[in-house]
């Protein structure tokens, strides 16, 4: 029988490039048909309550936006016992400190998965809030899905082009196009704050 290999995304859509992982996993399921062992997640930002995800799977792969500290849009991929180095070598936002102490915690219960890649971004913009991917970092989800097409064929996982259905992905209400759609402009909703609070005026 077939391994169990989750998918998984993470991010917070509502902070410009943080959402890569998400869009990124979104997209898969949109493109590529995988067979039935093969579980797509959008994992938000929920740290801990991810945990029995983790101890189905026997291969795990996890999109994210990381700042490896090098040129915006540069992708790196890491492999197993390196992965929680990386997720929480420059805290971003409190999604990297979960999922860090989400591997720790399988790892001490016994039941990381024994296969784990990283597929990571270099965000461009984090402070924005309510703002989308920027052009460069949405202009990488292909190369990363090309990246996970390949990680899942060393895995013995065939993909196809086609869709995937899961229902743990987000509603469709808030995944990305939607989303952009919806989504007032700044100049219509202010995304640093109350700017009647800023002593000289809205800061852009």
């Amino acid at each position: 029988m077939s391994k169990p290999v989750l998918i998984l995304g993470i991010g917070n859509v509502l902070w410009a490039d943080e959402g890569f992982g998400v869009r990124c996993v979104e997209a898969l399921a949109e493109t590529f048909s995988l067979p039935p062992n093969v579980r797509l997640l959008d994992g938000g930002t929920q740290g801990l309550y991810l945990l029995p995800f983790l101890e189905e799977a026997e291969a795990l792969l996890v999109f994210d936006a990381i700042d490896y500290g090098l040129p915006p849009g540069t992708m790196k991929v890491i492999r197993d016992d390196a992965v929680p180095a990386f997720m929480g070598a420059k805290k971003m936002s409190l999604h990297q400190t979960g999922f860090q102490d989400v591997i720790a915690t399988a790892t001490m219960m016994g039941y990381r998965p024994p296969e784990m890649v990283l597929i990571g971004c270099q965000p461009v913009e984090l402070d924005d809030y309510g703002g989308g991917l920027r052009p460069l970092i949405s202009a990488r989800i292909p190369d990363a899905l090309t990246l996970a097409r390949s990680i899942l064929g060393e895995w013995g996982i065939p993909v196809t082009e086609g869709r995937t259905d899961s229902e743990f992905l987000a509603d469709p209400s808030i995944r990305r196009d939607a989303y952009e759609r919806g989504r007032p402009s700044e100049a219509e909703a202010c995304r640093t704050g109350d700017e009647r609070f800023f002593p000289e005026g809205p800061q852009r």
